[in-house]
């Protein structure tokens, strides 16, 4: 994909950053509005626990089909209507979701809306990281924090959003339906400053190459010891992300007994420090490097689960969930930029990268699901705290290249 010179110009690389900011920000808009009502869909459906963690993995497997097919729809649209259809997809899901708790209550109706939900999300999730890393070189700053900041942000008002509709009995449809509106009306606008790009245009290493040989190269990066390893911090730190998006609300219900609004509240938290760790990562990054950063965050993270699970009163429930969101915050954007150190192959790097962060995000949730229902939501948590042990075991691998960064840069 090439973009247009355009870009070359000040004005045209703000817009252009300013554009994967929106699209950032809508994307978690959008992703926990849906998550911040799981209460609600499970008491409207009349779901157990087990039932909610299958009824997710609609949601799952969409993001699954989502991602396998975003480089296609890139390659042959360019990233403007690519990014519009994804989202378009997204909008409706969210609409159907609410139509099928609200208007005709059927758990595979909602499934089924998941999925196209999922699919629109999980293309979109690859386009605005693609079009990120490409603004991020071009106007040769560090982004990717603050644009996943931005992704936080967005679900920090989802979740406010959510906890504000619970309080004031809004249906999930009507609460659906406007979030739907405001994802779709802003990406319609934010697209435009995306720059010009031919659609079937590819780099022409790239396009000279036979599918087997590209296929061949993007396959050869799974046998990189050292990306496997960047693979396990991303895998901890998105479980524990994913898990308590889709869980966080449920297990302050249902574990510490606290009301839907209180739940949707506390699940506000999390995204507000996840959006505040993010913030402030890049300068702590600069300060201390990928490593240390990467460790204090996997211990802060377990602690703050270890104190969620065994809190004996609300306040520390709100504390352990703090602590859990600044630790988990920055795995994901530090992994991704480890992943693209070595540039000969930074794009089937990253790539691989983001199916491992990706599997944990998607997959983790309809897991934990399972073994809450079996050992009670509380208990299942603990898998979060193994991998995320096992994330800080790995961080080491993080460390740059000396010919990239030194190891007091991001």
């Amino acid at each position: 994909m090439t973009h247009s010179p355009a870009t070359s110009t000040r004005p045209a690389q703000l817009g252009w950053r300013n554009a994967v900011f929106a699209a950032f920000f809508v994307a978690g808009l959008g992703l926990a509005s849906w998550m911040a009502r799981i209460p609600a869909v499970r008491d409207g459906l009349g779901l157990d626990t087990a039932q909610v963690g299958l009824l997710i993995f609609g949601l799952s497997s969409g993001s699954v089909v989502g991602l396998l097919i975003a480089a296609g729809l890139l390659g042959r649209l360019g990233a403007r209507r690519a990014m519009l259809l994804s989202t378009t997809l997204s909008a409706t899901g969210l609409v159907f979701m609410g139509a099928g708790v609200s208007l005709v209550p059927s758990a595979p109706f909602v499934f089924a809306a998941l999925a196209v939900f999922g699919i629109g999300m999980g293309s979109l999730d690859v386009m605005m990281n693609v079009e990120g890393a490409a603004a991020e070189r071009a106007i040769g700053r560090t982004l990717m924090p603050l644009m996943h900041a931005c992704f936080s942000l967005g679900t920090v008002v989802g979740a406010l959003g959510g906890a504000a509709a619970s309080a004031l009995h809004v249906s999930v449809f009507w609460h659906l339906l406007v979030m739907a509106v405001l994802v779709l009306g802003t990406i319609v606008v934010a697209v435009r400053f995306l720059p010009a790009v031919t659609p079937t245009a590819e780099p022409a290493d790239a396009s000279t190459q036979a599918w087997p040989a590209r296929l061949s190269d993007s396959l050869a990066v799974w046998r990189d010891r050292k990306l496997l390893l960047i693979g396990v911090i991303v895998l901890g730190m998105t479980f524990a992300e994913g898990s308590a998006n889709d869980w966080l609300a449920l297990a302050s219900v249902d574990g510490h007994g606290l009301s839907n609004t209180d739940g949707a509240i506390v699940f506000g938290v999390f995204v507000a420090a996840m959006t505040v760790g993010r913030v402030l990562g890049g300068p702590v990054l600069d300060r201390f490097g990928r490593v240390p950063v990467l460790r204090a965050c996997a211990g802060i993270g377990i602690a703050g689960l270890v104190l969620f699970i065994l809190a004996p009163n609300t306040p520390l429930v709100y504390v352990g969930t703090i602590f859990w969101g600044i630790g988990a915050s920055l795995g994901f954007p530090v992994g991704m930029s480890a992943a693209a150190d070595d540039t000969r192959n930074a794009a089937a790097r990253v790539s691989a990268v983001a199916i491992i962060g990706y599997f944990a995000f998607l997959v983790g949730p309809p897991v934990l699901g399972l073994l809450g229902e079996a050992w009670g939501l509380l208990n299942a948590l603990y898998l979060i705290l193994i991998l995320m042990v096992l994330a800080g075991l790995a961080a080491p691998a993080a460390r740059p290249a000396a010919s990239a960064f030194t190891d007091a840069k991001p």
